[in-house]
């Protein structure tokens, strides 16, 4: 069913802003970081366990694949504007990093798939 989903959606965000809000203290830091990372990690790594450790009926583990995909898109979605926001904000030195980093990202993009494929064959 999909409330289990959504359960298992809210208990990750909740450990993830936990474990981020300790690692900010750890490291000095008074914010949250990684706490999304860190419950979007933890989902994916739940919801595929579950479903093949234990042995849940089709719709439970429906809801649960469904939203695990939902979350990473909007996740995503979200931590891309805040850095937008944040580069515009801090100077070109931010926006050369950024786009330096989109840009060394595509360029490993044929390597890693080369690597997949041998892996494969």
């Amino acid at each position: 069913m999909v409330i289990y989903g959504v359960a298992l959606l809210s208990l990750c965000y909740l450990c993830g802003v936990v474990l981020g809000d300790l690692l900010g203290r750890l490291i000095g830091v008074n914010a949250n970081v990684g706490g999304v990372g860190i419950a979007m990690l933890l989902l994916l790594v739940i919801s595929n366990t579950t479903s093949i450790k234990l042995n849940l009926n089709a719709s439970t583990t429906t809801g649960i694949t469904f939203w695990s995909a939902m979350y990473i898109p909007i996740v995503i979605a979200m931590a891309a504007k805040q850095n937008v926001f944040a580069a515009m904000s801090s100077g070109w030195m931010a926006i050369i990093a950024g786009v330096a980093a989109v840009v060394a990202s595509f360029a490993l993009i044929p390597l890693l798939s080369k690597l997949g494929q041998d892996e494969v064959s």
